[in-house]
């Protein structure tokens, strides 16, 4: 037991600290909760909850959690109230579940698995035995080491992350007994994104890297992952908001094998500037199809429409996605080219920044799929074409939830235009950030009158036609929320108890596995929080948002597994590319492209000196591409070792493959202070290539 609870609100809005004085210590075991979830923690943040399921999805399930984390050991003095909030799911190959949520800041995340091997078969009902696997980023903190939070008495309740969490997971690897890799990232914002990885299916993870992201300072990262060891993390930069993306050859531990920005040249004044309006990441997503495209990275995000409109703070009223046909090369450096999706009304507030956050798919044969919400209508557009052309957008939301409230879509794809959109959909139409909507006084002094939320899917097997067939279906059995939703991330006053998104994800059977956050529950803790009020439907009684999980119970019907790939063999696109040392050490990787039809300049550069420590990146791509013989010029602004700061470069690569040699480059960087660089070298080894057909 504990007594004496006191709530104090930190810096993050997801933490809730408590002083507390104990009376009695929780004992190290594990406790056991229905439908055979182990590994549980003795005391748990809410009773065991398992529904009835719908007779398409399994009985909605909570993830087990601890009550509280106590830093300083099983006494306190002090202790955070857990919460288990945006939560994402991936399933592998081989049909291991994985789940994880974040507690916010400083608390890290939380990770479930089922892998039926080792955890057991679905119970009779069909629920999933998952396995609370702890804290994978609370390794290495003050002491302690790996701990994990399971079932030990000295849970530090403090970890270098919880802001946001992604996973992602590889193919089988045969060299480690066919097991997938797991990676994983966690934001702490500074200094910055904390990655790890799993190679024994969640049981062990590697130390925490804490310097994952190149460069500090950053915001909302996401994960997607490819073949035995590729890993993908983007994320926004605070300096620029730009999306950064790197790539991972170790399978997430670290991402420094590739590098790119997401938001294009031509794009940047409409999308980026930590001054404006700038824009929202969904994200990021690779082509694992066995197509021509595979390995494509996808990046869509929500920008105002127009430089003006970015820089006056309007509404981020248009979707964008950006395309990297270049990435799948494996080359330190690669582009993105920027598509813009679709443009909502002008003046219209709640087409992007305030409805987080859109999202993207791709199917098995290229295909790609894009979903938004303007907070009725969740919005739905396809691309066959590789994302350089759309269609006209579509509500995939029917029946009861016409003219209803409709915020937070996820969407997942496999088979030829097989496709599933998840949401949260209201009974109330409305604002779901209102409360003089949502939240009304009810006449009993319930919440009986308050928006009644509910997790929906809709699903189609012809997603990539002109206009795709769309089946709806009430995931949840019960209600999960009730209230207001806020969809502003950290601002405003609306709830925030089920955070920002949810997802979903398909197994190898086609069916839909989603995670979701749910507060229907009150807190045990509501005895101190909110004495007095703790039943379930009384508006004052003190809730967090937990954890829950259902399945898809049987594939859909008229599934089309065979089919042909989406676009072109070909792009038809031409680069110049470079890459190699001097015989100094001294190590150059560039690619460009001018595209002189549309007007268009984009690129990356990479420099490192490793006699000065000096690592150059360039920022915003490349600019003033020109031609000389066989050699390519362009210009660029750079980050310096990660900052920024007026830094400028000129760069030229020369191509001496004709005359048996291997190239040559020059580089100048002048910055702040008079500072100036330059170096002309002949290369020893690597290569220069202009014109290359993509």
């Amino acid at each position: 037991m504990r007594k004496a609870l006191l709530v104090m609100v930190l810096a993050s809005p997801l933490l809730f600290l408590l002083f507390h004085v104990p009376t009695v210590d929780i004992p190290a075991v594990f406790a056991q909760t229905p439908d055979g979830e182990h590994n549980c923690p003795a005391t748990t943040a809410i009773p065991p909850y398992v529904g009835l399921g719908t007779g398409v999805f399994s009985p909605n399930q909570n993830l087990c959690l601890p009550r509280l984390a106590p830093v300083g050991g099983s006494t306190g003095p002090i202790a955070f109230i857990v919460q288990g909030v945006e939560p994402s799911d991936r399933v592998d190959s081989q049909g291991t579940v994985y789940v994880v949520s974040i507690r916010g800041v400083p608390g890290g995340v939380d990770l479930w698995r089922w892998y039926q091997t080792a955890d057991g078969a679905p119970s009779f009902n069909g629920a999933l035995p998952f396995r609370y696997e702890g804290q994978p980023d609370n390794c290495g903190i003050l002491t302690n080491g790996c701990a994990k939070n399971v079932g030990s008495l000295t849970n530090l309740g403090v970890a270098p992350g919880g802001g946001d969490a992604d996973i992602a997971v590889n193919a089988p690897d045969p060299l480690n007994s066919n097991t997938p890799n797991l990676a994983l990232t966690s934001l702490l914002l500074a200094p910055g994104v904390t990655a790890t990885h799993s190679t024994d299916r969640g049981n062990t993870f590697s130390p925490p890297n804490v310097a994952a992201a190149l460069i500090p300072g950053d915001d909302r990262q996401w994960n997607d992952a490819i073949d035995v060891s590729t890993a993908y993390l983007e994320y926004h930069d605070a300096a620029t908001f730009n999306i950064d993306v790197q790539r991972s050859n170790d399978g997430g531990l670290t991402y420094a094998n590739g590098v790119g920005e997401a938001v294009d040249p031509a794009t940047a004044p409409t999308a980026i500037t930590p001054l404006g309006a700038a824009n929202i990441a969904g994200q990021i997503r690779i082509d694992h199809s066995r197509c021509p495209s595979r390995g494509n990275l996808y990046q869509v995000f929500a920008a105002p429409d127009n430089a003006t409109e970015n820089l006056t703070g309007a509404a981020l009223r248009s979707m964008y996605v950006g395309v990297s046909i270049d990435a799948k090369l494996g080359s330190p450096v690669f582009m993105f080219t920027d598509y813009k999706i679709f443009t909502g009304l002008a003046g219209a507030n709640n087409q992007g920044a305030v409805n987080l956050f859109p999202a993207l798919a791709t199917d098995n044969f290229g295909f790609v799929y894009a979903v938004w919400s303007d907070q009725t209508h969740i919005n739905f557009s396809s691309s066959s074409d590789h994302g350089k052309t759309w269609t006209a957008p579509m509500a995939v939301n029917s029946g009861t939830t016409v003219g209803k409230s409709n915020v937070f879509p996820w969407v997942a794809a496999d088979a030829n235009g097989h496709a599933v959109v998840t949401w949260f959909g209201a009974s109330l139409a409305g604002n779901s950030n209102d409360k003089t909507v949502m939240e009304k006084a009810c006449m009993d002094g319930t919440t009986s009158c308050w928006a009644q939320w509910n997790v929906y899917m809709a699903e189609t097997v012809n997603g990539h036609d002109p206009s795709p067939a769309f089946t709806q279906y009430t995931a949840s059995d019960h209600v999960v929320h009730a209230g207001t939703i806020s969809t502003g991330g950290l601002g405003g006053g609306a709830n925030r108890n089920l955070a920002d998104f949810f997802q979903v994800a398909l197994d190898r059977q086609h069916r839909a596995n989603i995670s979701f956050a749910d507060d229907h529950i009150a807190s045990p803790t509501c005895t101190s929080q909110s004495p007095g009020h703790c039943a379930d439907n009384d508006p004052k009684s003190y809730r967090t948002g937990q954890p829950y999980f259902t399945y898809r119970l049987h594939p859909p019907a008229g599934l089309n597994t065979e089919g042909t790939c989406a676009g072109q063999a070909t792009e038809g696109e031409e680069e110049d590319e470079a890459e190699g040392d001097d015989n100094e050490g001294d190590h150059v990787d560039s690619v460009d492209r001018r595209d002189d039809q549309n007007h268009k300049e984009n690129g990356t550069f990479h420099y490192h000196d490793s006699s000065r420590g000096m690592d150059v990146l360039s920022s915003n791509g490349v600019r003033s591409i020109t031609y000389s013989g066989t050699c390519v010029n362009f210009i660029g602004d750079a980050k310096v070792n990660g900052k920024l700061g007026g830094y400028q470069f000129t760069f030229a690569a020369c191509d001496l493959s004709a005359t048996g040699g291997i190239g040559t480059f020059a580089i100048t960087l002048t910055g702040p202070g008079g500072f100036t660089y330059s170096k002309n070298r002949t290369m020893t080894k690597g290569f220069v290539k202009l014109h290359v057909l993509l």
